[in-house]
């Protein structure tokens, strides 16, 4: 439904006088102001509304609300305990502050929110009550505003415009003085700025950026989602300019510095898309029987130096971004898909991690160091694939990069055969420690030339992709665990993953339960097993996907710090990222201080190294939310070249106002209100993650199998609404 185009809100003069001075100065309690500050504030300059702010000033400090600390200046009298803490908004505009200092998050009315917005760091006070058994408070203060873009589409008017944000979590159009509106026509979608937040405004005043293009557009709709995060998705002009005038010719004096290792058979084994090759491996058999491997990295470091144009914008990103229709990456493409990139037949700068390993996979010797590699060949996953599956070194038609079939090198197949059974060793090993086998099945797209999606298919992690996560696991770890080990302590870039949480685990096994799933929670060797037993046993049910997502989300976050505490997930001590650097700065930074230490320097401030790692996992995290919803765009693209098809799904999710249902043969999700089920008036029961119906006792429960029809898609607020045709059983 269209919003109504707003009127510019205009709410002068002085409503509850004595309130308002008096949350002027709460607001900032640490100032002092006299009566002409506070008229100012108010935007107000007669004689007679300063004369009222001056009588109620005398009663406020005659109450002891406020104190006179010098002539006419006056401050806010504090008696209440202030906290702080992060905003969550809700869609209708309330929210909940989560804070360290309370279990529970505290509540906040959408009349208390004062301005906050979703993210916010935010101060607050306590009511003395609860609101049903919530703990609820009022926002005092803004400490840091979490964003200040918003995208939007603009409503202009004859001499202001607003800007409709996107996100349903900004619950303020933004106003925009007509001045300001860069040229943005009607309906256009763009990227506004906040700019201030006039005391007497309903909404927040802002500028326009950038216009992005029309809404619905496929390059606008992408942009949009870049530009929501903040994300970039072009490089300045000056840091192309640097990386292009990089010398990255292979130089005998440079290579004098490293170990030779181009005669070692090495090979890259990658999606068949990729372009950015960071790992190659290289394998030979010693006179002493044991093998081996080295993990072999683009040497990023060597071309990316501290204090350049290049390395700030790399650090700023912190990550490449992989959308559905293209990948922003953290480099120039000049050292990206060029300069850095393992390619075939190629001479390169490498860091590499070699071990010696035996027949049990047990690593005897280990090398950590600058080389020099040359690729003799690149696998796609679905050729190396073919080699396990057929122990042979034929490479038919059908998964050949070429399209043509062919005959591997003989010594390569052999290798990637050996390393195969070494990596199943490892990973066995793995999991009798207590990790967590996490293979959620990727959704793709198969997109024409417009980058209209034509196809959706399925990617899992076959025994290809294993081998090669195992080793790269391997360098990750015995780097972490060679810096880490190190006395005195050395700082270091870590890769940490914390317990989950009890809670969430009980969540779970509520949800799981009306499957018929047991989990426990005893001990952390038995929450694993049981965790591992869970993922197992959906394989290839319906509610796999639900069961997958859900096993996800109980579990922390994995974040980079230089305080370890371990990865739970992966059931190691010491974990890093070391085996990524073309798109992923932490692994930058470990390259560059796992040298450091080679070359046996002191060990690094924490306190920067710290600062740099939640930059980078915050960097992460959009990158992450940004990856989700163009898959999320793309899904519902999909879906409205389907429309009067019938599909069959799971219910993904219960809420008082509907039901999610992810379609089985596509994964895409969408909402069934609650208000567009005819057969009954149906109600929300929690317990039973279900809705009844209130006269025929029909119940939707989550993981039943439905089928449903598009109702209406929105590319724009990237929503997909179904209508529920029944249960699939009775179809």
């Amino acid at each position: 439904m269209a919003r109504k185009k707003r009127k510019r809100n205009s709410s002068g003069g002085i409503g509850n006088l004595a309130q308002t001075i008096l949350s002027i100065l709460k607001k900032e309690r640490n100032k002092t102001f006299n009566y002409k500050q506070i008229a100012a504030k108010l935007g107000v300059n007669d004689a007679s509304s300063r004369n009222q702010i001056i009588k109620k000033l005398a009663q406020l400090k005659a109450k002891q609300e406020i104190e006179e600390v010098e002539r006419g200046k006056f401050k806010a009298v504090i008696t209440t305990q202030y906290y702080s803490g992060i905003l969550d908004i809700t869609a209708k505009g309330s929210g909940y502050i989560i804070c360290d200092d309370f279990e529970d998050d505290v509540y906040v009315a959408s009349n208390n929110v004062n301005k906050a917005l979703d993210g916010d760091e935010v101060e607050f006070y306590l009511y003395k009550r609860r609101k049903r058994g919530k703990l609820e408070g009022e926002i005092t203060n803004i400490i840091k505003r979490k964003k200040s873009e918003y995208v939007g589409v603009v409503q202009l008017h004859s001499n202001y415009a607003f800007v409709i944000p996107d996100s349903n979590k900004m619950y303020k159009d933004i106003f925009v003085p007509i001045n300001k509106t860069n040229k943005a026509e009607d309906g256009d979608k763009v990227l506004v700025s906040l700019e201030d937040w006039p005391e007497k405004a309903d909404s927040p005043y802002g500028k326009i950026l950038k216009v992005l293009g029309k809404p619905g557009d496929h390059q606008t709709e992408i942009h949009s989602i870049l530009a929501e995060y903040g994300l970039p998705y072009e490089f300045p002009h000056e840091v192309e300019e640097f990386a292009s005038k990089i010398d990255t010719s292979i130089s005998a004096e440079e290579i004098a510095k490293r170990r030779d290792m181009r005669k070692t058979l090495t090979f890259t084994i990658d999606p068949k898309d990729a372009k950015d090759f960071d790992d190659a491996l290289s394998f030979q058999v010693l006179d002493n029987g044991l093998y081996e491997i080295g993990i072999h990295i683009a040497d990023v470091s060597h071309y990316v130096q501290p204090d350049t144009v290049l390395d700030e914008e790399a650090y700023e990103r912190g990550t490449s971004i992989y959308l559905v229709d293209r990948v922003v990456p953290m480099l120039p493409e000049v050292l990206s898909n060029f300069a850095c990139s393992l390619r075939p037949h190629e001479e390169k700068f490498t860091f590499s991690a070699v071990f010696q390993l035996n027949d049990k996979a047990e690593v005897k010797n280990q090398w950590f160091g600058r080389t020099v590699t040359y690729s003799d060949a690149r696998f796609a996953y679905e050729e190396a694939q073919a080699i396990i599956e057929t122990k042979s070194n034929n490479i038919p038609e059908e998964v050949s990069l070429t399209g043509k079939a062919y005959t591997a090198d003989q010594s390569i197949a052999d290798a990637i055969l050996k390393l195969d059974d070494l990596a199943k060793i490892m990973r066995s090993k793995r999991m009798s420690q207590g990790a967590i086998s996490f293979d959620k099945v990727e959704v793709k797209f198969n997109l024409d030339e417009e980058n209209n999606p034509v196809g959706v298919f399925f990617k899992s992690s076959k025994d290809a992709n294993k081998l090669i996560e195992e080793f790269m696991l391997l360098a990750n770890k015995k780097v972490a665990e060679f810096v880490g080990k190190k006395s005195p302590k050395k700082t270091f870039v870590y890769r940490i993953h914390d317990e989950p949480d009890d809670s969430k685990l009980a969540a779970l096994q509520n949800v799981v339960g009306k499957f018929g799933y047991k989990l426990n929670f005893k001990d952390r060797k038995s929450t694993t097993a049981s965790l591992n037993n869970l993922l197992k046993d959906v394989v290839g049910k319906k509610e796999q996907n639900l069961v997958d997502t859900l096993t996800i989300r109980s579990m922390s976050k994995a974040e980079y710090s230089v305080f370890n505490i371990g990865h739970y997930g992966l059931a190691f001590e010491y974990y890093s990222h070391f085996t990524s650097p073309i798109r992923r700065y932490p692994d930058v930074m470990a390259h560059r201080l796992l040298q450091h230490y080679l070359d046996g320097g002191k060990s690094v401030s924490e306190e920067v190294y710290e600062d740099k790692c939640s930059h980078c996992s915050s960097m992460e995290y959009l990158a992450t939310q940004a990856e989700r919803d163009s898959i999320k765009y793309m899904q519902i693209k999909f879906m409205q070249d389907h429309k009067d098809e019938e599909f069959a799904g799971v219910i993904s999710g219960v809420t008082d106002w509907g039901v999610y249902v992810e379609i089985i043969s596509n994964k895409c999700e969408g909402m069934v209100r609650i208000r567009d089920i005819s057969d009954d008036y149906y109600e929300f029961d929690e317990s039973q993650f279900a809705i009844i119906g209130r006269e025929t006792k029909n119940m939707y429960q989550l993981g039943d199998e439905v089928v449903v029809k598009v109702k209406n898609t929105d590319l724009v607020k990237k929503h997909l609404d179904f209508i529920l045709l029944g249960k699939l059983e009775d179809q």
